[in-house]
């Protein structure tokens, strides 16, 4: 977000500034208190861009922790906006929130319902998150929502739990299972929101570029090999692992691995009016050579 966005100005608020530049107006609000009512209140916005979310818990964090931001802090942030006749909500909600399942379509449109894993925290929440805002447009139809169900996120020096998985020596799958990638370049991803916020139709939205990618499509761009591990053998040995705390991931991971959500775009370029500059592929290829692969 940078100093104003047509024409109007910009509050960012998050749980520290950080290196935001001191030129920009920022004002702390915990999503998990009561500073949504407060901040909100007093400054009455138009809008409000709700990004906050625990994508990948920390080490040592209990799953009611990463509740209370997902789904008890969107509900606070709902209920300020609805308190304080706000005009529009844009909310980022996940690709997750389809749930991993073996008979999703591929690709999945947003007329798909919602069936986020009860075992996966982040895919749980999510989907509650989704019923949440679908019963508030039910019940409150002056307030505008964009919701963007976003697929992986990936950007120049990108570093977390997904692309950890490019960067093993073999690329892991499940014998029988392709689970294709669907990425989306940060860059896009920015111009997106910025657009739910001011001229976008309101609606729901999967954001993704256009295509997807095997893991053979992965390995041949990494030129690395693939291990291929039996579904069983590999929820058995998570199953050992985790508890000895030899591995972050539980049984469940292997759904992960075997049924990605595959993310349909064609709702997001036809109706949202935005067409990504970088399909899949080329956002894999940006971000493996910024990775020095």
């Amino acid at each position: 977000m940078a100093e104003t966005l047509e024409g109007g100005e910009v509050l960012v608020t998050d749980l520290a500034r950080g290196d935001l530049p001191r030129q920009i107006p920022f004002e702390r609000m915990d999503v998990t208190s009561s500073d949504p009512d407060r901040v909100i209140g007093q400054t009455r916005p138009e809008v409000v861009v709700h990004l906050a979310s625990i994508v990948t818990p920390p080490p040592g964090m209990a799953r009611e922790a990463a509740f209370a931001v997902d789904v008890t802090g969107t509900s606070n942030v709902l209920d300020a906006c609805l308190k304080h006749r706000v005009k529009r909500l844009v909310v980022t909600s996940s690709g997750a929130a389809y749930g991993y399942h073996p008979d999703n379509p591929v690709p999945l449109t947003e007329d798909h319902p919602c069936r986020g894993n009860p075992e996966f925290a982040y895919a749980d929440h999510k989907r509650q998150v989704e019923e949440m805002l679908a019963e508030a447009r039910a019940r409150h139809s002056q307030l505008e929502q964009v919701v963007l169900r976003v697929g992986t996120v990936l950007g120049a020096e990108t570093d977390n739990q997904i692309t950890a998985l490019f960067r093993r020596r073999r690329l892991l799958a499940i014998k029988g299972s392709e689970s294709p990638f669907v990425f989306i370049w940060t860059r896009d991803l920015a111009r997106i929101v910025e657009r739910a916020a001011t001229e976008g139709p309101a609606g729901i939205y999967n954001v993704a570029g256009d295509g997807w990618l095997s893991v053979e499509d992965l390995a041949a761009a990494l030129g690395k090999p693939i291990l291929r591990l039996p579904a069983l053998a590999l929820k058995a040995a998570l199953g050992i692992a985790k508890p000895l705390g030899l591995s972050r991931y539980g049984p469940e991971q292997v759904r992960f691995l075997q049924y990605r959500p595959v993310l349909d775009n064609g709702r997001l370029k036809r109706e949202f009016g935005y067409t990504p500059e970088l399909t899949s592929a080329e956002v894999f290829d940006l971000w493996k050579r910024t990775a020095g692969l």
